[in-house]
């Protein structure tokens, strides 16, 4: 077959249609009902994480994450898109999305960047194109733990006793790294759009860098364990977004 097996059979025949054309608009319906859908999945997820993993009140660092979330959100093409985001407890700096915008960022994570705003937006951005990409309900689709009948109603209890069984750790992993890669450049897209310093994005990535033990292995847990090696994500924002010389501080 050859020719890197014709494009890995067509990046797997356009993610298999695109997941069947996101399962039939969400069982036979159109865009909005699809967002509609995954919006209800997310609520029901985000309810459990609320139960699991509440975060101590840190007002500031969570207005400063609202505001930023919301600056992005103006750059979001698709206006049926809505996002919240959360600050919550986690002993790792770690971050995750979840279906139909809701994002969670762990207090660990606002304090390795200093609370930079650049920095935060790029993490913000990066999880909020996990959604708009649908690389969250993707991976529960393609996994087999969404299905037709749980979008026919969704909101209703189906996934919280899952998310208790597996643990919240599953929600900061399983995305493929090309997938990484393309949430990297959109979270910069979305950054640019709002107005950010692009080169927060290189920043945090140095700081990651900076934490990763000499087996090239993250020493914090699961949220870089599964995204491409830091170096190459530098590597390939410096070159799409022409972020050449020093990183100002």
């Amino acid at each position: 077959m050859t020719e890197s097996a014709f494009y890995r059979a067509g990046r797997k025949a356009g993610v298999t249609f695109r997941r069947a054309k996101w399962m039939w608009a969400s069982v036979a319906g159109d865009e909005s009902d699809a967002i509609r859908a995954e919006h209800g999945v997310g609520r029901d997820m985000a309810a459990v994480v609320r139960e699991q993993a509440t975060a101590g009140q840190n007002e500031v660092a969570q207005a400063l994450l609202a505001e930023l979330q919301h600056r992005l959100a103006g750059g979001v093409r698709n206006r049926l898109h809505r996002f919240e985001v959360a600050i919550v407890s986690d002993e790792q700096p770690t971050a995750f999305a979840l279906p139909g915008g809701f994002i969670f960022v762990a207090q660990p994570l606002v304090d390795l960047c200093d609370a930079d705003p650049d920095e935060l937006a790029f993490v913000l951005g990066h999880e909020m194109a996990h959604v708009i990409r649908r690389h969250a309900i993707d991976r529960l689709i393609s996994q087999k733990i969404l299905s037709a009948a749980s979008l026919a109603s969704p909101g209703r209890g189906v996934f919280g006793p899952w998310i208790r069984r597996v643990g919240l750790q599953w929600l900061e992993r399983a995305y493929s790294q090309e997938q990484e890669f393309e949430a990297d450049e959109l979270g910069v897209l979305l950054m640019r759009a709002a107005g950010f310093d692009l080169l927060g994005a290189v920043r945090l990535l140095e700081r990651f860098q900076g934490l990763v033990s000499g087996q090239g292995r993250p020493d914090f847990g699961a949220y870089l364990s599964t995204h491409p090696p830091v170096q190459e994500r530098m590597l390939r924002l410096r070159q799409r977004f022409e972020l050449g010389g020093e990183t100002p501080r």
